[in-house]
């Protein structure tokens, strides 16, 4: 009973310091706790949502085997440690960037191509592919494993001043996940790639420690990016997608049934999930533009000239990614 209660207190002292919403059960005995751990936070965001629904199924449907903790916010661990953890067997689950996984394979750098997709059905409709199905299994021999793709949005460039050519870009520091191709992307403009971790981004930001950065509306205005930043730039030059994954361990670990049935979960929240990012995405656009932040949006003239300066980052990472998958991604 005691045990249960602090597992209760501990939980909601988590909820109120991270300053955003969760979903923590507070799990029976015999129930086997699977730690979900991300580094996002607000209430409205995709993969906020995804995961408490993801929390919230798998505690009805296996209750009795299986206990899903939600610790959102890098409560628990920060983009630097998420992977390490989660191979460790400290944490079950995750949901990193795509653009996160640069040193076990390159394939998912596909993602990160600048103006690959034209827009989100053409991302969803590549994931649902035999290629991306395909992918979620590509670090199984390093002991990753993909359940599914969780849909952020498509990518946008804030700045300490107006962008609206990539010339305008030129001299500027941005901060950027740790992906080569996203670095490669940001020399393209002869602008300046800092990788950075998410947490940091905000702080970075307001001091001039970079002077923009490029994200999801969702991520901009749960983060309060426009607050820091001039204006934010309607390119949708990049997809920012989520690897809701696992470790081969913890998969494997499960008996037939429950297995099953926790992947059948992952399967119907992701559904769920991605059916509803298009209307998040411009829900937290207009919150932005409520919230007082302010919007450039492009002419087709103006958008042919960053996918120019950009599109020779395809051929650079051509041979790493694969010029096939690289062809299958660009065609839907």
């Amino acid at each position: 009973m005691f045990k249960k209660i602090n597992s209760i207190l501990l939980a909601l002292a988590l909820v109120f310091a991270a300053g955003t919403s969760s979903s923590f059960a507070a799990c029976d005995p015999g129930e086997r706790v699977v730690k979900l751990s991300h580094v996002t936070g607000g209430t409205t965001h995709p993969k906020v949502v995804a995961a408490n629904n993801f929390a919230e199924q798998v505690n009805k449907q296996l209750n009795g085997k299986l206990c899903v903790e939600v610790y959102p916010n890098s409560t628990l661990f920060g983009d630097s440690k998420e992977l390490e953890a989660l191979l460790l067997g400290d944490v079950q689950l995750l949901a990193p960037s795509l653009s996160k996984f640069g040193s076990y394979t390159k394939k998912y750098g596909v993602f990160d191509l600048p103006f690959i997709f034209k827009d989100m059905d053409s991302a969803m409709a590549f994931t649902s592919s035999k290629s991306g199905k395909d992918l979620l299994n590509t670090m199984e021999d390093v002991g990753l494993v993909g359940l599914g793709y969780w849909m952020s949005g498509m990518k946008y460039f804030s700045a300490n001043k107006p962008l609206i050519l990539p010339t305008d870009a030129k001299g500027l520091k941005f901060r950027v996940q740790t992906s080569d191709v996203a670095k490669a992307m940001i020399a393209a403009m002869d602008a300046s790639p800092q990788p950075m971790a998410f947490d940091e981004v905000y702080g970075a930001l307001q001091t001039g420690v970079v002077d923009g950065q490029e994200n999801t509306w969702s991520n901009i205005y749960t983060k309060k990016f426009f607050e820091v930043q001039d204006s934010t730039t309607q390119t949708s030059h990049q997809l920012l997608a989520y690897l809701f994954m696992t470790s081969k361990e913890f998969l494997d670990s499960l008996d037939a049934d429950t297995r099953s049935k926790f992947i059948k979960i992952a399967d119907d929240v992701t559904i769920v999930a991605n059916k509803s990012v298009k209307d998040q995405e411009e829900a937290n656009r207009q919150n932005i533009l409520k919230a007082g932040g302010k919007i450039n949006e492009l002419n087709a003239k103006q958008r042919k000239q960053w996918v120019d300066a950009m599109k020779p980052v395809w051929k650079k990472f051509e041979a790493e990614i694969g010029a096939d998958l690289i062809a299958a991604a660009a065609s839907f």
